[in-house]
C-alpha cells in the first residue's frame, strides 16, 4: 500500500483512539459521527467520547469567568437531530445552558444520566421545569445525584423576606421535594451577580431536609441560616460548603450543638466583617470532631488581639484530631492604643512556625490616627479570589485566583473602603518585574473606584499619566514662584533707586523735565502690568494643554518667550538681568 493511499479509516481502532481521545469529544463527534458511511459510529460510541457532554461555549477560552453560551446552533442542529438519538443511552453528565436545556433533554431518554450542570440557571428555568409537572420529572426526580447550577438571578436587597420567601419556596424547596435521589447539591453565583441566598431561619423545621444529601454547597444570608442546616435536617451531609453574607453576634436563638461527627469537609466564606467569631464561629468549629480538611475566609472585628497561630491552635485545630488540611484567609482589625505592644510580621509568622504550620504568610499595618491595626495571615499558595483592605504592601507572592482587591491608603486608614480618599495604585502588584497577580480583573482601589484591568499595559498607560501630570505639575509650580519674586525684586529695586534720587536737582528742573520719581512710577506700574497680562496669558495657555508632548514643547517655547520679554523690560531700566529663561524640556 502506497503511503497516499491511507485514509483515516485504514487505521486499526487502537490507533484512532489513541488520536481522538485527544481531542475534544464534541468536536470529535460533530465531525465524525455519520460520516464514511458510518464506520466510526461504532468507534465514537465508546465511553470516552459519550459519557460526558459538554454543550456550553465561552466568550473566549482563558478565562473561567467570561461570559456562556450554548453551542453553535448548527452543531447543536446536528447533534439534537442525528447525533444524541444515537448515543443517549451512554450519556452519564451534561453540562448544559439553560435556554438550551429543553431541546437537548427532548433528543433522547437518557436512562443512565447522573449528573446535570447547568449555566445561566434562574428562578425562571425552575418554575418551568423542576416542577411535578415537568416533562423531564422521570429524570430530575429519579435519576439525578449530582446537581450543579450557576445561578445568574440577581439578589434584590430591596425586595426584603417576602422576596426570600417566594425564592426559597421556588428554588431551594422545590429542588430537594423533586430531586428525591439528590446526593450532591451545588449553587454557585456567576462571576457578574450574587444570587439570592437561602434563608430558612423563619420556616418550618422540615423544610430544607434530605436524608441522603451528602454534599452542599450553597449560599445562605446568615450564620443562623448555617447553623439550622446543621441541626439534624441534613443526616448524611459530609461536605459542607457555604458562603454566609452576614455572621451576626445574636445569642438570641438556641441551636443544636450536638456533635457533627459525619462531616468531614467544611468550608466557611464571609466576605463582610464579624464580631461574632469567638462567641459563635469557635463553638461551631469545635462540634466538627471528625473533620478532615477545612477551608475559612473571615474577617474579624472588635477583637483584643490578632489571630494568630497560637489562637488558632489552641481554640480550633487541637479539637480537630482528624484535620489534615486546613487552607484559611482571616483578617483580624483591633483597637490599639501607646500601651500596646506592636507586633511585627515576623512575630506572627513565627506563631505558625511554633505549631508546624510553615506554608503560611502575614501582614500587619498600624494607624496611629484611626487607633486600629490589621492583621492578614492565609495559607499559601493563596487559594481564594478576594483580598480586602490591604495597607499598600503586600508579601512578595504570586497571587493566582485574585479577582477582588481593595487598597486603602496608609495615612488615612479608618477601615472604611470609603473613608480615603486619595487615589492609590501599588506599581508593585502589576509592575512586568514583580506581577503578583496572574488574572486581569477588577481592582477595587481606596474609595470604592473601581479600576478595570484588561492587561498590564493598560496599567502601565495610566502610570505614564500620572508621571506625565508630575511632571508638569513642578514646572508650573516654579513659573509661579519665579514670576512672583521677580516682581517682588523689581519693586523694591525700584523703591530703592527712586530713594537715592537728588530731590533738589528734580525742583530745578521741574519746569523742562519730568520727575524722575512719577517717570519710575508710570514705568514700574506700565512693566508690572504688562508681567500680569503676561501670566494671564500663561496661564490661560496652561488650561488648555492636552499634556500631549508636542503642546508641552509649545507650551515650553511660549513661556521662554514670555520670560525673555520680562528680562529685556526689566534690562532696560535697571542695566542687568534678573530673569532666566526656563530651559525645561517634557519627555514622554
Amino acid at each position: 500500500m502506497n503511503q497516499s493511499d491511507i485514509h483515516l479509516v485504514d487505521l486499526p481502532n487502537e490507533i484512532l483512539l489513541m488520536i481522538l481521545k485527544r481531542l475534544d469529544n464534541i468536536n470529535v463527534l460533530y465531525s465524525l459521527m455519520g460520516t464514511f458511511d458510518g464506520q466510526f459510529d461504532i468507534l465514537l460510541q465508546d465511553n470516552i467520547f459519550t459519557n460526558t457532554l459538554n454543550m456550553i461555549s465561552r466568550s473566549s477560552t482563558d478565562n473561567d469567568d467570561d461570559d456562556i453560551y450554548s453551542i453553535d446552533d448548527q452543531i447543536l442542529d446536528r447533534f439534537c437531530i442525528d447525533i444524541l438519538p444515537k448515543i443517549h443511552h451512554n450519556v452519564k453528565h451534561l453540562i448544559l445552558e439553560s435556554m438550551s436545556m429543553k431541546r437537548i433533554l427532548l433528543a433522547g431518554n437518557y436512562p443512565n444520566l447522573t449528573s446535570l450542570k447547568l449555566f445561566n440557571f434562574g428562578q425562571n428555568i425552575a418554575l418551568n421545569y423542576f416542577t411535578d409537572k415537568s416533562i423531564f420529572q422521570h429524570i430530575f426526580k429519579y435519576q439525578i445525584t449530582e446537581l450543579i447550577l450557576e445561578n445568574n438571578d440577581n439578589y434584590d436587597y430591596v425586595g426584603g423576606r417576602i422576596l426570600s420567601k417566594e425564592y426559597n419556596n421556588n428554588i431551594y424547596v422545590s429542588i430537594l421535594s423533586l430531586f428525591k435521589n439528590l446526593q450532591s447539591l451545588s449553587i454557585v453565583g456567576s462571576f457578574t451577580s450574587s444570587y439570592p441566598p437561602l434563608s430558612i431561619v423563619d420556616l418550618p423545621s422540615i423544610t430544607f431536609c434530605s436524608s441522603i444529601l451528602t454534599k452542599l454547597c450553597i449560599n445562605v444570608r446568615s450564620l443562623d441560616d448555617c447553623l439550622y442546616l446543621l441541626d439534624g435536617r441534613l443526616k448524611q451531609l459530609t461536605i459542607f460548603i457555604v458562603q454566609i453574607r452576614y455572621i451576626y453576634n445574636d445569642l438570641s436563638i438556641i441551636h443544636n450543638t450536638d456533635d457533627l461527627s459525619n462531616l468531614k469537609y467544611f468550608s466557611l466564606t464571609c466576605y463582610n466583617l464579624t464580631n461574632a467569631y469567638d462567641n459563635r464561629m469557635i463553638p461551631l468549629f469545635r462540634r466538627m470532631i471528625n473533620l478532615e480538611k477545612l477551608t475559612l475566609y473571615i474577617r474579624i472585628t472588635d477583637r483584643h488581639t490578632f489571630v494568630d497561630g497560637t489562637h488558632l491552635h489552641k481554640e480550633i485545630l487541637m479539637h480537630m484530631l482528624q484535620l489534615h488540611t486546613f487552607i484559611f484567609y482571616i483578617s483580624t482589625i483591633i483597637q490599639i492604643n501607646d500601651l500596646v505592644h506592636r507586633l511585627s510580621n515576623n512575630d506572627i509568622q513565627q506563631t505558625f512556625k511554633n505549631i508546624g504550620y510553615y506554608q503560611t504568610s502575614c501582614t500587619v499595618s498600624y494607624c496611629r490616627r484611626s487607633s486600629k491595626a490589621i492583621c492578614h495571615v492565609f495559607s499559601l499558595p493563596f487559594a481564594f479570589d478576594r483580598l480586602e483592605v490591604i495597607i499598600n504592601r503586600l508579601p512578595i507572592i504570586i497571587f493566582h485566583h485574585i479577582t477582588y482587591l481593595t487598597v486603602i491608603c496608609n495615612s488615612l486608614i479608618t477601615y472604611n473602603e470609603n473613608a480615603c480618599s486619595s487615589k492609590i495604585v501599588i506599581p508593585s502588584l502589576f509592575s512586568r518585574q514583580h506581577q503578583l497577580f496572574t488574572k486581569k480583573q477588577n481592582f477595587l482601589l481606596n474609595n470604592s473606584s473601581l479600576i478595570t484591568y484588561s492587561n498590564i499595559q493598560s496599567y502601565e498607560q495610566n502610570q505614564k499619566s500620572i508621571y506625565n501630570i508630575i511632571i508638569i505639575l513642578i514646572p508650573l509650580l516654579i513659573i509661579l514662584v519665579v514670576l512672583i519674586v521677580s516682581i517682588l525684586v523689581y519693586r523694591n529695586v525700584s523703591i530703592k533707586r527712586c530713594s537715592n534720587i537728588d530731590l533738589t536737582t528734580i525742583r530745578r528742573r521741574s519746569s523742562s523735565i519730568p520727575t524722575l520719581s512719577n517717570d519710575l512710577e508710570n514705568k514700574n506700574s506700565t512693566i508690572i502690568a504688562e508681567n500680569v497680562v503676561n501670566m494671564d496669558q500663561m496661564l490661560n495657555h496652561i488650561k488648555s494643554l492636552d499634556y500631549h508632548h508636542h503642546t508641552m514643547n509649545q507650551f515650553t517655547k511660549k513661556s521662554n518667550d514670555i520670560y525673555e520679554r520680562i528680562s529685556l523690560d526689566n534690562n532696560s531700566l535697571f542695566g542687568q538681568q534678573y530673569f532666566t529663561p526656563i530651559s525645561t524640556s517634557f519627555r514622554f
